[in-house]
C-alpha cells in the first residue's frame, strides 16, 4: 500500500491511526542525506553515502529511487518488501508522487491513496503552525505541495483521494478503503493483495 500526500497534510498521524488496526510493516527508505540526532539507521532510514546508494541502483536493489530537490537521493529497497509480502504482511510505503508513479509502473496492483488538505489555505496554515521551519522553507514546501497535488490528479495513479478535513472522518475513510481492498484481494488471490 502506498500513502502519499504533501508536507503538513496530516499523513503521518493518519498512518499511525491506520496502523493501530492493520499492523503494517513499514517500508524503510534509503537516503543520502545526513542522519539527525533523533534518527536511527535502519529504523527511520538506511543512511547511505552517495557511492553506496549508486551501487545499490546499479545492482537493481531499489523498487524506486529519485533525487529530491536536486540534493539528496531517496530510494525504496526491494528486498525487505519482497520478504514481508512473501510472509503475508501488508507493506506500507509512505512515498511522494514521483515514487508512487515508479512503484505503480513496476507493481500496478499496489493499492495507493493520496491524502489531500481541505484547502490550500488550510495546508499553508498547518505548515506555519508546525513551527518547524523558517518562512522561506515554508513557502518552498507550500509551492511543492501544490505541485504535488496537481501531479497526483494529473497522473491518475491513485486508487483513492482522501481529504483530511477532519482526522476521525479521514481515518475512518482510509480504514474502510483498506478493508474493502483486502476483501477484494482475499476473493481474487495473492496476486492482487498488494
Amino acid at each position: 500500500m502506498i500513502i502519499s500526500g504533501p508536507s503538513g497534510v496530516g499523513k503521518t498521524t493518519l498512518i499511525e491511526r491506520l496502523n493501530e488496526k492493520f499492523d503494517f510493516t513499514f517500508s524503510v527508505s534509503a537516503t543520502t542525506r545526513q542522519r539527525t540526532e533523533h534518527e536511527t539507521d535502519g529504523i527511520d532510514y538506511y543512511f547511505l553515502d552517495e557511492p553506496t546508494f549508486k551501487q545499490w541502483v546499479d545492482e537493481d536493489k531499489f523498487l524506486e529511487h529519485a533525487c529530491v530537490f536536486g540534493r539528496y537521493w531517496y530510494g525504496t529497497p526491494k528486498q525487505p518488501i519482497e520478504k514481508n509480502m512473501a510472509e503475508g504482511r501488508i507493506v506500507l510505503l509512505d512515498i511522494d508522487v514521483q515514487g508512487a508513479r515508479l512503484v505503480k509502473a513496476e507493481e500496478p496492483d499496489t493499492f495507493s491513496v493520496f491524502i489531500l488538505p481541505p484547502s490550500e489555505e488550510a495546508l499553508h496554515k498547518r505548515l506555519v503552525d508546525r513551527g518547524r521551519e523558517n518562512a522561506e522553507i515554508i513557502e518552498r514546501r507550500f509551492s511543492e505541495a501544490k505541485s504535488e497535488i496537481k501531479s497526483a490528479y494529473e497522473l491518475g495513479i491513485y486508487d483513492a483521494m482522501v481529504t483530511n478535513d477532519d482526522l476521525d472522518r479521514a481515518a475512518d475513510e482510509l480504514d474502510h478503503l483498506l478493508e474493502a481492498r483486502l476483501r477484494r484481494a482475499a476473493r481474487s488471490g495473492p496476486a492482487t493483495s498488494r
